[in-house]
């Protein structure tokens, strides 16, 4: 093969990854502006034909230091960072902050907000969810699943704008509660698109999850299996699509999951079909645990938020605390270290979707290009939660 001058032979990137002794091999880029790879992810792989020899994930397009930034703001300022961080779940990432810093602080939180951060968390799951499913059958080549899909998401996103006052980038949770209350068309609301959605997920069975061209680039496709999950460290709908029970919000209890009657999902195919087998019917549980918290919201003691809930020039003690909880793509951790200022003196965060992507490289090898970007879509990346 033809060998050029190493100054001609793209980036910095390329004419480092070091080329396999077959020179008939050929090394590519996907990203980072590609459309199966969701934001700034680039992947570059060798080649030998269809067949990808080597792939090697390259991250840091869209780093915005997050951590630092903990460093240098208070502990109320930093709450907004927590949305920007997974902006398809900020609910989940604000309610691992606020639980870490809570539990360092010991603050208590009202009964009431603790059912108001779980409806809002647990709704926004299925948003992300949604957005999941819409753009992974995009990539596959499906463009009207997207369309039905932003149309539920959208109502969803109504919903929520009501108690947070905005649609993606959530700050809604507080030291010691909620930034606000719901009202009674916010309950009526969810209860009705509960009951929309479950008329759609019929539909969307028949046209999709049954559909042949579907299953034929999802099943036996980017098999993982439990040592690789364990080795990775995968969490959420990966692991879970690998035969592995285990689910935060049961398995390391927080706020009042143990209040609600729900199943986690679990499937044992391993590939890329199982992946999406659970996410679909995490939502289905998710709205139980919506319907359920509903239910019993009218008792709840306390109001959204504590009458000694921190305020803005607030001193956490000095200290340190890790949290975990649920998030849309698995494990999210926060781990809080406090000298008794104003500002944390360390913040690190553990984002799910950086392990989810970390074994890519290892699976990706011996399969097709083609089927690299149904991998990537079954591990529903978010490359801002990864980058940081």
């Amino acid at each position: 093969m033809l060998k050029l001058d190493e100054r001609l032979q793209g980036d910095s990137y390329c004419r480092h990854f070091e080329q396999g002794p077959d020179s008939g091999t050929m090394i590519i880029n996907m990203g980072p502006q590609h459309p199966s790879t969701h934001g700034v992810l680039r992947i570059i792989c060798e080649l030998e034909g269809e067949y990808i020899r080597r792939a090697e994930p390259v991250l840091g397009y869209i780093h915005r230091m997050h951590e630092k930034m903990g460093e240098t703001k208070s502990w109320w300022q930093f709450l907004p960072n927590m949305g920007r961080t997974d902006y398809l779940h900020a609910m989940g990432w604000g309610h691992t902050y606020v639980l870490a810093v809570e539990r360092l602080a010991e603050i208590e939180v009202p009964e009431r907000a603790e059912y108001l951060r779980v409806i809002a968390t647990e709704l926004n799951r299925i948003s992300s969810h949604l957005l999941w499913w819409g753009a992974y059958l995009l990539d596959l080549g499906a463009f009207t699943p997207i369309m039905y899909a932003f149309a539920d998401r959208e109502i969803i996103l109504d919903l929520l704008q009501e108690p947070t006052g905005s649609r993606l980038t959530y700050c809604y949770h507080r030291f010691g509660g909620v930034k606000a209350d719901v009202s009674e068309a916010f309950v009526q609301g969810v209860r009705d698109f509960i009951r929309y959605e479950r008329e759609r997920f019929p539909m969307y069975r028949d046209l999709v999850t049954e559909n042949i061209i579907l299953r034929k680039r999802v099943e036996g496709i980017g098999i993982i299996d439990k040592d690789m999950c364990r080795r990775y460290g995968a969490t959420g709908p990966v692991c879970r699509g690998s035969g592995i029970d285990y689910d935060c919000r049961r398995d390391e209890p927080y706020s009042i999951y143990d209040r609600f009657d729900f199943r986690i999902p679990v499937e044992h195919g391993c590939d890329a079909m199982a992946r999406y087998l659970v996410r679909m019917e995490e939502m289905e549980q998710s709205m139980r645990i919506i319907e359920q918290a509903l239910d019993q919201l009218p008792g709840a003691d306390g109001k959204h938020i504590s009458k000694k809930a921190p305020k803005p020039n607030f001193k956490a003690p000095a200290g340190e605390c890790y949290a975990a909880t649920e998030g849309a793509r698995g494990k999210i951790g926060i781990y809080v270290a406090s000298d008794g200022s104003k500002t944390p003196y360390r913040i690190k965060l553990r984002a799910p979707g950086y392990c989810n992507l970390s074994l890519f490289a290892e699976l990706a090898t011996g399969t097709m290009l083609a089927d690299a970007v149904s991998i990537l879509g079954s591990l529903d990346l978010v490359i801002p939660e990864i980058d940081r």
